[in-house]
């Protein structure tokens, strides 16, 4: 009966309604008793699904709102006013259909991404092509996907060329091209083109489905506020009913009473946090920025620091070989074999750009590297072919006792000098060459870093394990305030906690993988990173699905914006009621009217949270602008901090 009765709602809102324009016919024909009877009924239908919800409430020890609506009602019918508390119920049960359509449109964005979900997949099985539903496709299948179609699985490309719109899991709107060995994901769109490609993730492990995983999770957790906010109302609501019995005690006056229940009723103050929670989450959704629930977004409006990790975060992540300086009488190609052979244990980023550089020039690496040794945050020992080799950087020459020339020296500090990362290689004790090894600053990021700064930021630290030429080109190209360069993970750790124990609010943003103790240890962890890796998004506060910094910078504007948005909601909503309670002590508020306002309060917190849904930062760019960037360049001044480790 119940569950009729919630499905129903609607019905019952609209049969009531249509009740009270019948109850006005007949007052205006002089037919009192079927007015009355009208009123009455319409009282019933209305009462009937709010008193239910009144009733689970008490039994689980909790006073709703709807218990001071029936207990206002009950009153109303006590002195004979059927035509206020008839629009009293109607008004509640059409107020609480706003809120839902409301409410649903602030949830439009995880209604979007769902909707993106693919249904079916072409896989060849035997042989042939056959259609059929994605939870079908099992890891291994051999997927194909056309011009027009949603990829259905997260895998890599065997064959084709396309180009595939990533706006679901990336935010990105401008298509990228995908060719053989690249990544495609679950829920993108192929533009143009053809692809096959392996099933590598699927069904709830694809990063597809995890977006929207995270996003629910997200929308239903709740921020400081709102936790709050639901400890006030248990204790608001029973508080509300004793001041309407003093009210009573003092004036002798049931109607002021009741009136002062149904006006001190704090459903604008209760709805208004969860709306604006719920709006900012889903814009972020949208825009590619995953903030994994309310707590996060208002700890991330408070942060004052950001610090960033240089590979990846600020560079683009895709460093490549700028020159191999040979010495001993070594030719490039012979020690690129050797060290690329080498570094194909490794999992460091340099260490594979090097086995890329070799592969580009076509040169085989078949030799079997024994004895194998990674040494953290300083490079590999290795025995190759019967030579001994070490290959990192000068901690690493220093631990293994090989000394490094004058001339080898002044070299590589040139080339750090002028960006590079150098990768000293030595051979059975001795210097054999210099690998130059070079990553490009993101084009966004000086913008990105200008705009956080203009949203509140107060110092922007940059933590690297590059040396400190290449970390001081960077920041100085960027206007870092301070830099911490040769550090190894543990290192970073330390420094995240020193400022946090200095009261610093800090955010750490990396890729998430090497980065995430450093990221864990921060009072906001912020992973980067295309498609989104497993342990960024189970390590870091707010994960950005896109190698983007202006998703971050949005992220942090986006915070600022909802909490923002959350506080003048409460306010709003903390005002009224007090307007209300003077015009009902007053005389001005009667019941019908108080009803009516505070229906209007409810709907105008949540359409002022519904502002977030488009928030976005057109107007900040425009500020932001050159001008400001220009004026952190001359401005801003270095306090650069050479730590060495």
């Amino acid at each position: 009966m119940i569950k009729v009765i919630n499905n129903h709602k609607n019905h019952i809102t609209a049969i009531s309604g249509g009740l009270l324009v019948l109850a006005l016919v007949f007052y205006l024909n002089g037919l009192q008793g079927f007015r009355d009877g009208a009123l009455l009924v319409a009282t019933f239908l209305a009462g009937v699904p709010i008193f239910i919800k009144a009733y689970q409430a008490l039994r689980m020890k909790a006073f709703s709102i709807e218990l001071l609506v029936i207990i206002a009602v009950i009153g109303a019918f006590f002195i004979g006013e059927y035509m206020e508390s008839a629009v009293v119920t109607f008004l509640f049960m059409f107020g609480d259909y706003l809120e839902v359509r409301t409410l649903s449109k602030t949830r439009s964005s995880l209604k979007e991404l769902v909707d993106m979900a693919p249904q079916e997949a072409t896989i060849i099985r035997e042989g042939k092509q056959v259609t059929v539903p994605v939870e079908d496709v099992i890891e291994g299948d051999h997927v194909i996907v056309r011009s027009g179609g949603k990829v259905p699985v997260d895998g890599s490309i065997l064959n084709g060329q396309a180009t595939l719109n990533e706006a679901a899991v990336t935010g990105e709107s401008v298509p990228r091209s995908k060719k053989t060995d690249d990544q495609a994901f679950s829920g993108t769109i192929l533009d143009n083109g053809y692809i096959e490609m392996i099933a590598e993730k699927v069904g709830d492990d694809t990063t597809f489905a995890k977006i929207i995983e995270l996003v629910e999770e997200a929308q239903e957790s709740k921020s400081k506020t709102e936790k709050y906010l639901d400890r006030f109302a248990n204790i608001y609501t029973p508080a509300v009913v004793v001041l309407a019995v003093l009210v009573y005690a003092l004036t002798q006056n049931l109607h002021t009473a009741i009136t002062f229940l149904v006006v001190a009723c704090p459903g604008a103050l209760v709805i208004g946090a969860p709306v604006s929670n719920v709006a900012g989450i889903g814009n972020g959704a949208k825009n590619g920025v995953l903030i994994k629930g309310g707590e996060f977004m208002d700890n991330f409006s408070k942060v004052d620091t950001l610090i960033f990790d240089k590979t990846g975060t600020l560079t683009r992540g895709k460093p490549e070989v700028t020159d191999i300086k040979v010495f001993n009488g070594e030719t490039p190609d012979s020690l690129l074999r050797l060290v690329a052979q080498a570094e194909t244990i490794s999992e460091h980023h340099l260490g594979q750009t090097i086995v890329k550089e070799a592969n580009a020039r076509n040169i085989a690496l078949d030799g079997e590297p024994k004895n194998t040794e990674v040494i953290k945050g300083s490079g590999i020992r290795t025995t190759l072919e019967g030579r001994i080799l070490a290959i990192g950087n000068r901690k690493l020459m220093a631990n293994e006792n090989i000394e490094i020339p004058a001339g080898v020296a002044n070299y590589a500090i040139n080339r750090e000098k002028s960006g590079n990362t150098t990768i000293f290689a030595a051979i059975d004790g001795q210097i054999a060459g210099i690998f130059s090894i070079a990553d490009q600053i993101r084009d966004d990021a000086k913008q990105a870093l200008a705009e956080m700064r203009k949203s509140g930021i107060q110092k922007i630290i940059m933590l690297t394990g590059d040396n400190w030429h290449t970390a001081e080109l960077v920041a100085s190209q960027l206007g870092i305030d301070e830099i911490h360069a040769e550090l190894l993970p543990e290192n970073k750790v330390e420094i995240v906690k020193k400022l946090k124990a200095d009261g610093h609010i800090v955010a750490m943003a990396g890729d998430g993988i090497n980065d995430a103790p450093s990221i864990a240890a921060a009072d906001i962890g912020i992973a980067m990173g295309e498609g989104g890796t497993d342990v960024s998004m189970e390590t870091a506060d707010v994960v950005l699905m896109s190698d983007k910094l202006k998703q971050y910078s949005h992220a942090f504007s986006l915070s600022k914006a909802t909490i923002r948005n959350m506080n003048q909601n409460t306010s709003f909503a903390v005002g009224t009621v007090f307007v209300l309670l003077a015009g009902v002590l007053t005389g001005s508020v009667h019941l019908a009217s108080g009803m009516f306002i505070h229906e209007a309060s409810v709907l105008l917190v949540i359409l002022n949270a519904m502002r977030l849904i488009r928030f976005n930062q057109k107007s900040m760019k425009k500020e932001a602008g050159k001008e400001e960037v220009s004026k952190i360049d001359s401005n801003q001044g270095m306090n650069r901090i050479k730590t060495l480790y």
